[in-house]
């Protein structure tokens, strides 16, 4: 074992750094291509300076547009979360139960967990709600 401990730290951390920057680059080159409001130019003029002058590039791209990658994410994130529930009112619809149904069963629940109401009693609401 000819391979020194502080060699071994230097190592992982190069590995680390260098993991590291290709996460950020594929960010970055992510984020490029998501946004829609920028235009087809401006998405190969910032492609061609992050990789033609990576480091350069990049520290670039996260100043000038840094803020907006957290702001555009956080609206895909919103988007996708909309778009399930969406699906699932659908899905319970297209099941043959009714959102209203899904609702009432919900806070009944609620109530049962938060003890509102007793287990009898939300047994007795639960058959009501499923009869009507």
């Amino acid at each position: 074992m000819d391979y020194p401990l502080l060699n071994v730290f230097w190592t992982v951390t190069w590995v680390f750094l260098w993991v590291m920057w290709f996460m950020l680059l594929f960010r970055i080159i992510g984020d490029i291509f998501r946004d829609d409001s920028m235009s087809g130019w401006g998405k190969a003029g910032w492609t061609v300076f992050v990789v033609i002058v990576p480091f350069l590039g990049c520290f670039v791209y996260l100043i000038a547009r840094g803020k907006g990658m957290g702001q555009r994410e956080l609206n895909r994130a919103r988007q996708n979360e909309q778009e399930f529930q969406e699906y699932i009112r659908a899905a319970a619809v297209a099941s043959g139960g009714t959102t209203d149904h899904a609702a009432a069963l919900g806070k009944l629940a609620e109530l049962k967990n938060h003890g509102d109401i007793t287990a009898a009693e939300y047994e007795q609401a639960k058959q009501k709600v499923l009869a009507g």
